[in-house]
């Protein structure tokens, strides 16, 4: 974990600082406030009570802002429902701490793979009282690689045909279920090679995946709904 000057992080002002427990209070806040690594402390919902200024720089907030919000709306939906499983586990008491990859929305909505770390803080009679969160983001050269979970890529017939397609199911069987002739059938999946870029239907399911619009470990694929326009 790296470190830096005072002056170079701050939390947010007007947080309350009760939840470290004596005698490790001081070491505690003193890495929270000088750590690069963004670092939030949840409460049981998963609501963020505090952040260091490293992390409202992540996620474009001005200090001070941002509190109570909802630490799962920031999570990528490619990840969100394993991660928020993990952070389940801790306020439950199941597990004392998890690492994970993370796929987020930072800044501008620009979304951002990195590490996170989750940790259950105990209160004096031994119950979790917080939750505390590290996130380490990835230095990418060559940018983000995930579709942004806010732009509506596909219409709800675009994103049954892909459905369909990443079932294995053949132009036959799409045109039966979906009460299309096999040219519509053919022609919707044209648009969709032309929409993502690619070349053929393996090619259109593999960028799919890599761009976090099929929810992971999902049987058949379904298409996020944070995806389909209304």
């Amino acid at each position: 974990m790296k470190n830096a000057g005072l002056d170079s992080v701050e939390i947010l002002p007007d947080a309350p600082r009760n939840w470290s427990p004596e005698p490790y209070r001081d070491n505690y806040l003193a890495l929270f406030e000088q750590s690069l690594v963004c670092i939030a402390n949840l409460d049981l919902e998963f609501r963020i009570v505090e952040a260091n200024r490293s992390f409202a720089q992540q996620f474009d907030w001005n200090p001070g802002r941002g509190t109570g919000r909802d630490f799962c709306e920031l999570l990528h939906p490619s990840v969100q429902g394993k991660l928020k499983n993990e952070l389940i586990r801790l306020a439950d008491g199941q597990s004392p701490r998890f690492a994970d990859h993370l796929v987020a929305l930072g800044a501008k909505d620009a979304v951002f793979r990195g590490e996170m770390t989750g940790i259950a803080v105990r209160s004096g009679v031994g119950r979790v009282d917080r939750i505390l969160v590290l996130v380490d983001p990835e230095q990418s050269e060559t940018g983000p690689q995930l579709a942004n979970a806010r732009r509506k890529l596909f219409s709800p017939m675009h994103a049954r045909i892909l459905e369909g397609v990443a079932s294995g199911e053949s132009t036959v069987q799409l045109a039966t279920k979906l009460f299309l002739s096999r040219g519509g059938v053919e022609y919707h999946v044209s648009s969709l090679l032309r929409k993502m870029k690619v070349t053929n239907r393996p090619a259109l399911i593999s960028k799919s995946y890599s761009l976090g619009v099929f929810a992971v470990g999902q049987w058949p694929p379904r298409v996020r709904p944070e995806f389909v326009s209304d």
